[in-house]
């Protein structure tokens, strides 16, 4: 497929997307767009950061900006599997019916994941990476898109649960919104002074479009130099004198489809080198662990080796 924009141009859709959530969302244009990429790779998005930040408001302007299916899920220590998913009761004439839980929605925001039990956070595994649920030995697909939005906080807030690694192995990307700028966070306070803004968002997208869009990041070409690239990286994160846990297999299709969706809102139908240095944190930094350092430091001590990495390991010209 081809863009239906001059090259280097965002398509109109997808614009159009971005910029009605920056209409809420000030300030925080790459964390919207890897919100966007998150959505147009189909592929989940983890938001950290402590309280107060604007995790909750991206993730349903984000939702509301797209006619879909939108459902929350408010985390906490008593919430039960069955309570995500869905359970089966006694209907007409004595029958189990099944009613399901709000998993079944398009983009669902799982909100403060980590503050639930690990019984609990495992109940999403299957659901995240097989776009599926399996209860009572009967399977029900889940409708596309299908998109998970999680918030945490960070680890050293009092009832957080830290996510095992093969939960976090289900995210595409781990995006950081970080406190404002002044002035940035001047025009948060302006805007909400009347009400929220967020109330009056209304979609710009439908499901069809977003589904066509997601079609169209499909066929974005990737470079076979490109390819090398991605497997010199993850096999640089696999070296047992920096790391303790390396990138999977898994974190590599994801990266490089995360990619091929950031070349696609960038406007382009081609991949380039600095798409996958620009995703590089996002995509992997929350999927490894350091050889070194203490359980609080191995996040920013990840990103560290990362970026080293980026400096090192030899980019295709």
């Amino acid at each position: 497929m081809t863009l239906d924009a001059p090259p280097g141009t965002r398509p109109p859709r997808l614009r159009a997307l971005i910029d009605n959530v920056e209409r809420v969302i000030f300030g925080k244009s790459e964390a919207v767009t890897l919100c966007a990429v998150g959505l147009l790779a189909e592929g989940h998005v983890l938001l950290e950061d402590v309280p107060g930040t604007g995790k909750t408001t991206l993730a349903r302007a984000l939702a509301r900006s797209v006619d879909v299916r939108f459902r929350r899920i408010q985390f906490t220590s008593d919430l039960l599997p069955a309570d995500v998913l869905g359970v089966s009761l006694p209907g007409e004439h004595g029958r189990l019916e099944f009613r399901e839980g709000p998993i079944f929605g398009n983009v669902v925001l799982a909100d403060e994941l980590n503050r639930t039990t690990p019984r609990t956070q495992s109940a999403l595994l299957e659901c995240m990476n097989e776009r599926r649920v399996s209860i009572d030995g009967e399977v029900r697909e889940l409708s596309r898109p299908f998109l998970v939005l999680a918030t945490q906080n960070p680890l050293e807030f009092e009832g957080t649960y830290p996510l095992p690694e093969s939960q976090l192995d289900r995210f595409l990307l781990r995006v950081r919104l970080g406190h404002p700028a002044r002035e940035d966070e001047r025009r948060v306070l302006e805007s909400r002074l009347g009400g929220d803004p967020l109330d009056a968002l209304e979609p710009v997208m439908t499901r069809a479009e977003l589904l066509d869009e997601i079609e169209r990041s499909r066929a974005v070409r990737v470079d076979g130099a490109l390819l090398d690239y991605v497997l010199d990286f993850v096999a640089a994160t696999r070296d047992p004198r920096r790391f303790a846990l390396g990138a999977s297999p898994r974190a590599a299709l994801g990266w490089t489809r995360a990619a091929r969706a950031l070349a696609w809102i960038e406007g382009r139908d081609y991949c380039e080198p600095d798409d996958f240095k620009r995703l590089a944190l996002a995509a992997l930094a929350h999927r490894v662990v350091p050889a070194s350092g203490t359980i609080d430091d191995f996040s920013a001590r990840a990103e560290e080796l990362l970026a080293e990495l980026l400096d090192t390991v030899p980019v295709p010209v």
